[in-house]
């Protein structure tokens, strides 16, 4: 188990793995709306976008969901009719956005971009509103999380990065961008498995937790592949390992993290995803042409080169098939958080399925 102090960040405010795994681009015009106990569609009565839509992005400006989100932006704008704005709310792991969102009218002029967070945020105690609340109108793709340290690091290989942590329990100091988020599961993985602990340190997402990372305010952080590529083709990171079971084509000369530790073996494929989503009573007519809008965005040749150069694994799915993706991610991490004992709720209390 996690030591206590290695997961005192839960006290602080914070990845597409069951169901990371590469999933096909089909369903994406699936539009039946998820089960719950969301309250029912209402009926739409205007035809849609009447206005501006708003695309409120969860984490700030720099990071990998920003990215992703603001590459999106355009090429579903093209397709939606009107102007789309994307604003970025960051704060308690992304929850301020959510609620945000949360709280307009269900009638789809305000989306969320957001990373995989919200699955999250039942078990660590962050907020009652998060994906059971939402309609997922297109999960776009997935990532890779990678550990990286500054270019100039005394840390050459993973291995030096977890022996100086063993050697001195609770000093070497690492991002993290709230409980349960990409960060602090990778950092809790890590810890349950080689038995340390970290000095983490709170940021409203990965953008400032790199400027500090690059400010040498830090010793180690965990990114997504695509913020870590092109940071470190500049050669301003480092990077360690990548959380995979295997190594990958951008960076093969970086080890997967089995090859130094592999217990980490149990907890793979898992990864970061990313996507956009609107309230779920929202009007079927409106989800339905949402998820057109971005289908097209998503399959667009530019975005598809964007993700293959950045390392991410294109999704593409919506609807029922999407529920399912964010379900078996949430169920493979939050037993990970508990029996890490990092959980701040029991996933059973929750009725999230325990996966074999």
């Amino acid at each position: 188990m996690l030591r206590k102090t290695a997961i005192s960040v839960i006290a602080f405010s914070m990845l597409m793995l069951a169901g990371c795994g590469s999933q096909p681009a089909s369903n994406a015009s699936n539009s039946s709306a998820p089960q719950g106990n969301a309250s029912a569609p209402q009926e739409s009565t205007t035809n849609f976008p009447t206005g501006t839509v708003t695309g409120v992005i969860q984490w700030g400006a720099g990071g990998a969901l920003d990215t992703m989100s603001r590459k999106i932006g355009p090429l579903a704008e093209k397709h939606l009719g009107n102007s789309l704005v994307l604003t970025n709310k960051p704060g308690a792991t992304g929850a301020i956005a959510v609620q945000y969102v949360n709280d307009k009218k269900s009638d789809g002029h305000n989306l969320l971009f957001a990373a995989e967070n919200p699955a999250l945020y039942g078990v660590m105690k962050i907020s009652d509103v998060d994906f059971k609340d939402f309609y997922p109108v297109n999960i776009l793709a997935r990532g890779i999380a990678t550990v990286v340290v500054p270019g100039d690091s005394k840390y050459q290989t993973l291995d030096d990065l977890i022996k100086d942590a063993q050697a001195n329990p609770g000093k070497v100091k690492m991002a993290s961008t709230g409980p349960g988020g990409l960060p602090f599961t990778v950092t809790t993985m890590l810890g349950t498995v080689t038995n340390t602990q970290y000095n983490m340190v709170p940021f409203d997402g990965d953008g400032p937790s790199l400027t500090a990372l690059l400010g040498g305010h830090l010793d180690a952080t965990v990114l997504g592949l695509p913020a870590a590529i092109e940071n470190a083709k500049a050669g301003k990171v480092r990077v360690l390992s990548v959380i995979n079971d295997e190594r990958i084509d951008e960076l093969k000369d970086v080890p997967a993290v089995v090859e130094t530790l592999p217990d980490m073996k149990k907890y793979l494929p898992w990864g970061p995803f990313y996507g956009v989503w609107v309230k779920k009573d929202t009007p079927d007519d409106v989800k339905k042409y949402l998820v057109d809008v971005f289908a097209k965005a998503q399959q667009d040749p530019d975005f598809q080169d964007f993700l293959s150069n950045s390392g991410a694994i294109s999704v593409g799915i919506s609807g029922d098939e999407a529920v399912k993706y964010w379900m078996d991610w949430q169920s493979t991490t939050a037993w990970l958080l508990q029996e890490a004992g990092a959980a701040k709720v029991s996933p059973a209390d929750l009725n999230i399925e325990k996966k074999n």
